[in-house]
């Protein structure tokens, strides 16, 4: 399975579609808030979305969970976590979900941790980068059966930032 996350796009729906259209290969899209577009937005295609706080649209959710594949996928903007000073609060509501895999933006900045058994990944800006980072989006790629789940950073251009590796149990 492969998963493309994007965030924090502010006002650039081009940033969203060349995405979408150089990740043809993925099972599905994450935005995690701040398109400032519509919700029904043509940019978006099928992709999964929640509000942010730059996002008046009231169409929006704040928090979504979804599955994919054999994963569970908790999604929100991160505003509402208090997420630029802890990751306590989203912690808990992923325990609370029984979420796998944490999707959240607000704070500009790309990341991924590892909290017990629980994937927590910021793709950090594809317009508004911040803390000296490069523009980016993220993909998550797993193989059914494994515990194994490698992350890609990546520049809007597609060009590779970082990779890393994590082994999330399936919950």
């Amino acid at each position: 399975m492969k998963i493309v996350v994007l965030s924090d796009t502010h006002g650039d729906a081009n940033l969203i579609e060349q995405v979408y259209e150089q990740e043809q290969d993925a099972d599905a899209f994450f935005h995690c808030g701040d398109s400032e577009l519509a919700y029904d937005d043509a940019h978006f295609h099928n992709m999964y979305r929640v509000k942010g706080n730059c996002d008046f649209d009231r169409n929006f959710v704040d928090d979504l969970l979804v599955p994919v594949g054999e994963r569970s996928i908790f999604m929100t903007h991160g505003h509402l976590y208090n997420i630029k000073m802890t990751l306590t609060p989203l912690d808990y509501k992923a325990q609370e979900t029984g979420a796998d895999i944490v999707l959240f933006g607000h704070s500009h900045l790309l990341g991924a941790e590892q909290i017990g058994d629980t994937l927590f990944l910021n793709p950090g800006s594809l317009l508004l980068p911040r803390g000296g980072n490069p523009k980016s989006y993220a993909t998550i790629e797993w193989q059914a059966n494994t515990d194994e789940i490698k992350v890609s950073f990546l520049s809007p251009t597609k060009q590779k930032i970082s990779e890393h590796y994590f082994s999330i149990l399936k919950k």
